[in-house]
């Protein structure tokens, strides 16, 4: 049995943890904690969380738990976005020059944020690009929202079947998976944290993780944590 942090960039990954990743982690005897709302800021003492990317902040809430939980059957990650990921963060700069293969820079900037933390404990994941890639796995899901709206999901079908995989749904202002879905369903930009871990919901990790092998990596590596408590 382990036991495992996972820092969430909002409210939507934040509620899509707890619904999803952590019964299913369970079942590998890998228990998470209530995820958490990473933190951005912290300003008279006190930690601002949620919705924001500065590296700093970010680093040292990280650091700060790692020093208060330092058990080696205790584990963190982290779900946020590559999308508008911020300046500060290490080894940007350099991806730069791999830009033109999402995964391959999204892997680099996982290994920099793990050397720059410096403790085996931490698994970093960043999304590719961004939450709302899930849910065009399957398009259909947006049923739950409101099932007569059947040309806005072929809208969504369509948009999927151009890419090998939701993850490469690129990270265009207007053209991110997110800005995509709400062109469609304005109500879903509305209520981003509520609707996006229903749907996914109703979609399915194994579905997800079928077409999308960024997030599988990641949570099959979650799985695997139990074998690696003691050391």
């Amino acid at each position: 049995m382990v036991r495992l942090y996972l820092f969430a960039e909002g409210q939507t990954e934040q509620t899509f943890a707890d619904i999803s990743i952590k019964p299913h982690l369970a079942q590998y005897e890998v228990f998470m904690h209530n995820p958490i709302l990473i933190a951005h800021a912290r300003k008279k003492g006190k930690v601002h969380r949620g919705g924001g990317r500065k590296y700093v902040p970010m680093k040292e809430d990280i650091m700060r738990f790692l020093k208060q939980e330092k058990a080696p059957d205790v584990f963190f990650t982290t779900m946020i976005d590559l999308y508008a990921i911020h300046p500060d963060f290490p080894g940007l700069a350099q991806s730069e020059s791999i830009s033109q293969d999402p995964l391959q820079r999204v892997e680099f900037l996982e290994e920099r944020f793990a050397e720059d933390i410096g403790d085996r404990r931490f698994i970093p994941y960043i999304q590719l690009h961004e939450y709302e890639a899930y849910l065009f796995s399957d398009p259909t899901c947006f049923e739950y929202l409101d099932a007569g709206r059947t040309k806005e999901i072929e809208a969504l079908q369509a948009i999927a079947s151009q890419y090998q995989t939701p993850e490469l749904i690129n990270d265009g202002q207007q053209t991110a998976p997110s800005k995509r879905i709400i062109a469609q369903f304005p109500d879903y930009g509305k209520a981003k944290s509520v609707f996006g871990p229903h749907l996914a919901e109703q979609i399915g990790l194994q579905v997800i993780r079928s077409k999308c092998s960024h997030f599988d990596k990641w949570l099959s590596r979650l799985e695997s944590l139990n074998g690696e408590g003691i050391i």
